[in-house]
């Protein structure tokens, strides 16, 4: 993890302390229900409760018994005798290590996908205010990069919207598959634990039994989760493309906020660079970068290896670390967006009435002329005015076979901007249900 790319609350979910913290609270309330079977005395369970509940984990402890054993819950689980005494040889009865772990690892995540959530929610709500601010703020729509058709910056925003609306559902969806605990013991027969262990301890830690785990938690969960961030990174870079595109020089429909003192360069003094965009885009392809392992990772040998081990020990803070981080600060980009009608409706002049020219066409085709008949006329008009000479309106009154169907004043009624925002309304109805 990154210090500069990382939000406290999601960092602290992946510090040493939160891991041994749950560590614990896993073994714990197995003993309350080993305890309750008989298959350890009652005082175990209250006393390793009583002394290691407000315990301080020492990690430095942890790590340098590790270094000797080389194992980490072994070196967990001598650290905490030392903490709860002899009473301690009764905790971790019939589980191993992989219990620990994955469950472990199930509630970090879960806990991970509520902050991310949490991301969304900020997002969802900052291009709700500003679509609803620009629904009626027409500019020019853009395929290939090319003037297509007049839009609205509102209709543009309701539309990531609706995509960020699917990738709040699919972190849902996420942290459901992932929060579920597996407390089977070797090879997962529950050979030497009670289900009913595994039952009381994923109920304490919200969250439901893996139906067969074989030692571990299935693989497949994870790398459903660790696809859903990357889907969620990817809407996150078409987003902020978008931004980066509107602010260019040439466009200048949109910017960045730029704050009184900031400097865009080193070397320009003029500069107002979009420089969050650009760290989002970045931050995506970190996010990204982790689906694929996360996938390799489902192939495990027979019951369990530890291939995974190492992989996930790595992605699982950096995805969600970084993916965190790229929300709120893509929540903030969209709340400050300075956003230019001015330059919207430049642009929109810019090519002469172009942007008009699939309703001459239409026209054309429904006053008797064959659809290939006019598309050539309306190409041979358009064309000039694509190369600077004339404006595409002039071309189409001076020429005489547009004119013998199309009067002046219908070829006028064409070049309407209302026209094309007519179902604005019901659009932005059908995202936003109101």
């Amino acid at each position: 993890m990154i210090p500069r790319y990382s939000r406290p609350e999601m960092a602290a979910i992946w510090s040493p302390e939160s891991k041994f913290r749950i560590w614990f609270e896993i073994e714990a309330h197995a003993a309350d229900k080993m305890a309750e079977l008989g298959v350890i005395p009652k005082e175990a369970a209250t006393i390793l409760w009583e002394k290691g509940a407000n315990a301080e984990f020492d990690v430095d402890r942890i790590d340098a018994i590790e270094r000797e054993v080389k194992h980490d819950v072994i070196a967990f689980l001598t650290h905490l005798a030392e903490i709860v005494g002899p009473q301690a040889r009764f905790v971790h009865q019939g589980a191993t290590s992989s219990d620990i772990l994955d469950t472990c690892l199930s509630v970090q995540l879960a806990r991970a996908a509520d902050l991310l959530i949490s991301g969304v929610d900020r997002v969802l709500a900052a291009l709700k205010n500003r679509a609803y601010e620009h629904k009626d703020t027409i500019c020019v729509g853009r395929s290939h990069g090319i003037h297509a058709e007049p839009t609205t910056f509102g209709l543009k925003l309701a539309g990531f919207y609706a995509e960020f609306a699917r990738a709040k559902t699919r972190l849902e969806t996420a942290r459901e598959e992932i929060s579920v605990c597996a407390m089977s013991g070797a090879v997962g027969t529950f050979a030497n634990i009670d289900p009913a262990v595994e039952a009381h301890v994923a109920d304490k830690l919200g969250l439901t039994v893996e139906p067969v785990s074989t030692q571990v938690i299935p693989r497949d969960r994870h790398a459903a989760y660790f696809a859903a961030l990357g889907l969620v990174a990817s809407s996150i870079e078409r987003l902020a493309t978008e931004i980066r595109h509107l602010q260019r020089t040439e466009v200048l429909e949109a910017e960045e906020y730029f704050s009184k003192g900031q400097k865009g360069s080193s070397a320009m003094p003029h500069k107002r660079n979009p420089i969050l965009a650009e760290n989002l885009t970045g931050l995506a392809r970190l996010v990204r970068m982790c689906v694929l392992p996360a996938m390799e990772n489902v192939a495990l040998w027979h019951e369990r290896d530890i291939s995974h081990s190492s992989v996930e020990r790595g992605i699982g803070p950096d995805a969600t670390v970084h993916l965190d981080f790229a929300l709120q600060r893509l929540g903030g980009v969209i709340e400050t967006l300075v956003v230019y009608p001015e330059g919207m409706q430049e642009n929109l002049d810019r090519l002469g009435g172009l942007i008009h020219s699939q309703r001459v066409l239409l026209a054309l085709t429904q006053a008797g002329f064959s659809r290939e008949d006019a598309y050539h006329l309306v190409q041979k008009c358009a064309m000039p005015a694509w190369r600077g000479e004339g404006r595409f309106l002039d071309n189409l009154k001076a020429d005489k076979d547009v004119t013998e169907k199309l009067s002046a004043e219908i070829l006028d009624s064409l070049f309407d901007l209302g026209y094309h925002v007519k179902h604005v309304d019901f659009i932005f109805a059908r995202v936003f249900g109101e």
